[in-house]
């Protein structure tokens, strides 16, 4: 497991945006684990949240020429993802959308750079897939390309098929889904942290019920 995806987890847990217990989740299943990643919401976390997409971001290999937040969870994350990759020595454009157009000023319903080229659409995780669909449309509309997703954590976990929401989304909009961590790593984690094995066996067991490979 590569050595940020390891820091990912342990990060998110330190900031009790990782969770462990009993949770019913949308699907009205019960999850003995719970990630909430607006629980990011100071300037230290969120920066160190967005050095963590900025890693797996250049970790992909994946080509785009402007990163886009889809409102309103991914406006912060989109932002904080370029500041980190400028930090990093890659300066790249980003954008975000409004919920509703601006008749006014500039206008329209973007914010910052034109949507143009291939477009990398950063977010929190992916439930239902809605709010990807409506940043592909919107990115499809400006005459652009969806470059990919990039979420903080997979949860493996199937939706209403077979297939897990992740899947759905790669599958339907032929683009790569890039998570700075999931479900496996995490399991990973708690295997070698014997303060946290104890959650072991109850999201093992949720994993085989649930579970994508």
């Amino acid at each position: 497991m590569s050595d940020f995806r390891t820091d990912f987890i342990r990060f998110a847990i330190e900031q009790q945006v990782l969770l462990f217990g009993e949770y019913k989740t949308k699907a009205g299943r019960l999850s003995p684990y719970f990630f909430n990643a607006g629980l990011f919401h100071d300037g230290n976390s969120l920066w160190q949240l967005t050095q963590f997409y900025a890693k797996a971001i250049q970790a992909s290999g994946i080509e785009f020429d402007v990163l886009f937040g889809p409102a309103y969870k991914g406006i912060p994350l989109a932002t904080g993802a370029a500041i980190a990759l400028a930090e990093a020595g890659h300066n790249v454009p980003y954008a975000f959308n409004r919920k509703e157009a601006k008749d006014h000023g500039e206008g329209g319903t973007v914010v910052g750079h034109p949507l143009q080229g291939k477009v990398l659409i950063i977010d929190d995780v992916i439930s239902a897939g809605t709010s990807v669909r409506e940043s592909v449309n919107l990115i499809l509309n400006a005459g652009a390309t969806p470059a990919g997703v990039v979420i903080a954590l997979d949860r493996m976990e199937r939706g209403k098929g077979e297939l897990s929401a992740v899947q759905e989304v790669e599958l339907e909009f032929e683009i790569p889904v890039i998570s700075i961590a999931s479900v496996n790593d995490l399991l990973t984690y708690l295997h070698d942290t014997p303060a946290l094995q104890s959650h072991l066996p109850a999201i093992e067991q949720y994993r085989q019920a649930y579970g994508v490979n």
